[in-house]
């Protein structure tokens, strides 16, 4: 859909779900729920529908990013996290690092982690990998 051509149905969608920028929980609220019942019948949504789901995710995750960011952590906080949600030992993590004593060392802070290891974390635990930066 080009932005310069809008077309009648796209219209009638803004009209009903007017988009602007998330200042409260409550506008918040509203967008996700609308948000949601878009989703409920994505494998029929017309061109205009998708063009406002994008631009209500953009707007709900611009919310989201300013208000309910989680305190960064160190890499090794996240993976000594990760381990903990999914019942993990050291021992667990040879496969991404290759030998127990580099588990060890990058969990006592004495080895940073190298792009494959970041790679294979993010493999592992399906997180996006600038969690461990």
């Amino acid at each position: 859909m080009s932005a310069i051509a809008v077309t009648p149905a796209y219209t009638a969608l803004l009209a009903k779900i007017p988009p602007r920028v998330i200042r409260t929980e409550e506008e918040h609220a509203f967008f996700t729920g609308a948000l949601y019942e878009l989703d409920q019948r994505s494998e029929k949504w017309t061109a205009e529908e998708r063009e406002l789901a994008d631009l209500l995710t953009l707007l709900v995750e611009d919310f989201e990013e300013k208000h309910y960011a989680l305190p960064k952590g160190s890499p090794v906080e996240a993976i000594q996290f990760l381990m903990e949600q999914h019942g993990l030992l050291q021992k667990d993590l040879v496969d991404v690092f290759g030998t127990a004593s580099i588990v060890s060392e990058v969990l006592s802070g004495k080895r940073e982690l190298n792009k494959e290891q970041i790679r294979r974390l993010s493999e592992r635990f399906h997180v996006s990998p600038e969690l461990f930066f």
